[in-house]
């Protein structure tokens, strides 16, 4: 086009003239000619309208229909599928459909999955038993008293216990970057065993101050572990950071270390209570919804994140990267190792439970109560 602009421009004589100088024919300069006196193309295109093959869907109209029956088999299409039980791979998709005499290529295929809103997925780990009939009103009641002890200025902290991590040569899953070939090597199996040490990080996570404070366990993930926790917060950070404060909320799963039926859950903090002079508000969130809970989501997701693809070898690795683990928004986390031992199967006797100062809220008091000092009884 450049040189037929040249040659036009010359005049008679420029076609021969551009063709010795720039070493194109003079077939190919005069086609460059008649295309100058052809109307642009819109920007979006690169040829003219009609040009070039029409596309498969054009060609095969019910190639779409067909490729979403073999995707979704029990919701579109046939429940017979051949592809029920296999990987729904690209290149898998494609053969199928070419034994079906619809030629296609496997990058033809991502196309139009993506076209069909399709996107490679993972599960998603949501679903944990039935929904409790009250479950949104628990999840207004708890947000109503979080709101109201932030507004108050008094410390409200998220809590649970993360996964138990296997220490050693062990896989983390994860990637990270390294120079090339320098992969960690770790052991190809994790099997359970009882002589691979483990730690429990329990989390603490301060609403109000968007910090974090983790106790890693070396025994046992029991109620006394959780509350040791807990206690060891309010000394290092909470009484600082909350100097005139005379209650503390805690929002809590349902099960687990902290559960709302464990009876050495509320027997330790009523022991804490004791020694604070804190005056202790549970809120649990209801059955089957402990991914609402703000130190998952705030928290051991973070820490998650910091430390994937690193071999957790031992505790010190543990607490570094657990203290090390950062946000763009500014969270702090605070690690510490207990080494303490911590006794499996303890029992409180009915007569225990009823010397505990607690007392139900009107709304579901399973889930919701206050512990007291027992002065203020």
């Amino acid at each position: 086009m450049l040189a037929a602009a040249e040659a036009e421009q010359i005049g008679y004589g420029g076609v021969s003239l551009v063709s010795r100088a720039c070493g194109l024919s003079r077939v190919t300069i005069i086609k460059g000619i008649r295309e100058l006196s052809v109307p642009a193309l819109p920007t979006e295109r690169i040829r003219r309208t009609g040009g070039g093959r029409h596309s498969l869907v054009q060609q095969d109209p019910k190639l779409p229909a067909l490729l979403e029956s073999l995707v979704e088999p029990l919701t579109r299409g046939d429940p017979e599928s051949p592809l029920r039980w296999t990987c729904k791979s690209t290149r898998t998709l494609a053969g199928e459909l070419t034994d079906r005499r619809h030629a296609i290529s496997h990058e033809k295929v991502a196309q139009l999955l993506r076209a069909m809103d399709y996107s490679l997925q993972g599960n998603r780990k949501t679903e944990e038993g039935e929904d409790h009939p009250d479950r949104d009103a628990q999840f207004q009641h708890i947000n109503r008293q979080v709101r109201l002890a932030l507004r108050r200025r008094q410390p409200v902290i998220s809590v649970d216990t993360k996964k138990k991590e296997l220490l050693g040569n062990f896989r983390n899953p994860g990637r990270q970057w390294r120079a090339q070939g320098a992969s960690e090597h770790v052991a190809g199996h994790d099997f359970p065993d009882p002589s691979v040490p483990r730690a429990y990080p329990y989390g603490i996570y301060d609403l109000g101050q968007n910090t974090g404070f983790v106790s890693v366990g070396t025994d046992h993930d029991t109620a006394t572990f959780a509350v040791a926790s807990i206690r060891g917060w309010w000394r290092a950070e909470g009484r600082r950071l909350y100097p005139r404060t005379t209650r503390l909320l805690i929002t809590a799963d349902g099960g687990g270390s902290n559960g709302y039926r464990l009876r050495l859950w509320k027997w330790e903090l009523q022991r804490l209570a004791d020694q604070t002079g804190l005056e202790i508000a549970v809120c649990h969130f209801p059955p089957g919804t402990s991914k609402w809970n703000k130190v998952e989501h705030r928290l051991f997701s973070f820490i998650s994140s910091n430390w994937r693809g690193e071999p957790l070898r031992d505790y010190e690795t543990v607490v570094g990267l657990i203290a090390c683990t950062t946000t763009a928004k500014g969270l702090r986390v605070t690690c510490r190792l207990d080494r303490r031992k911590y006794t499996l199967g303890r029992k409180i006797t009915p007569q225990q439970m009823a010397s505990i100062n607690l007392k139900p809220e009107a709304f579901h008091g399973e889930w919701n109560y206050v512990i007291r000092p027992m002065q203020s009884r």
